[in-house]
């Protein structure tokens, strides 16, 4: 008697194996407003609440940035089908976010294969949480990976999966049409309905912020504002 495959084993329709191909974009005169600051100064404006793990870092030989909306996928632990897909539904000048499960991935999602597709569909760039490969081929292409790390072990390609729902990266919720600023310095993102603001307050914070720079150069500064938070809190002094 031949015996039945159960039925837990088959990949069901809707949350966790969906594909949403229109999502929110940002202009692009924001972008290119937003690529003139710097990571760091990106996260303090957010609280820093929006940086990303910091283990996840670029894998290319020569450091590169990357600043785009966000296409977001999400695949099953070692598996890439959907990151296939997205290569259909990324924007040109889109950065891929992709939901690997971190640290507890152990199969590389992409490789120079996915990413010589990825350029020539004019994709920016990946960001992993999780594993990639083959980065020889991919630096090779000048084209921007952002990763926990590589390994040589390859995915499989049977899903489940999403594409353009909510992710977590390194921590941090990111929505399709986020924007993503990446650098030496790290990685954040900007929720894509606070990005003009966002970008409002870097440019008034920049210029105070050279203002103070300059005086600390010239050897003009004070610490009394540590001496006052240090009073308000009742902090003991010993001589």
């Amino acid at each position: 008697m031949a015996s039945a495959r159960p039925k837990s084993a088959e990949i069901n329709p809707g949350p966790g194996f969906r594909v949403k191909l229109s999502y929110p974009s940002v202009e692009a005169g924001l972008l290119d407003e937003l690529r003139a600051f710097e990571v760091p100064d990106i996260s303090d404006t957010l609280n820093r609440l929006y940086a990303i793990d910091s283990s996840i870092v670029c894998q290319n030989a020569q450091a590169t940035t990357l600043c785009g909306s966000v296409c977001t996928v999400r695949v099953f632990p070692g598996d890439n089908l959907m990151v296939h897909k997205v290569l259909d539904v990324a924007r040109p000048g889109d950065v891929v976010v992709v939901d690997a499960h971190g640290e507890r991935s152990m199969n590389a999602v992409l490789g120079d294969l996915i990413c010589t597709k990825a350029k020539h569909r004019g994709i920016a760039g990946f960001i992993v949480d999780g594993l990639v490969r083959d980065m020889p081929g991919i630096d090779e292409l000048d084209f921007p990976v952002f990763a926990r790390g590589t390994t040589a072990v390859g995915p499989l390609h049977r899903g489940p999966g999403e594409i353009n729902f909510p992710v977590c990266c390194g921590g941090v919720v990111v929505n399709p049409g986020d924007v993503i600023k990446a650098d030496a310095s790290g990685i954040v993102v900007v929720p894509r309905d606070h990005l003009s603001d966002v970008i409002d307050r870097l440019g008034t914070q920049k210029e105070r912020q050279q203002s103070y720079l300059d005086s600390v150069r010239r050897g003009e500064f004070s610490n009394e504002w540590v001496d006052q938070l240090l009073t308000q809190q009742d902090c003991e002094s010993i001589d």
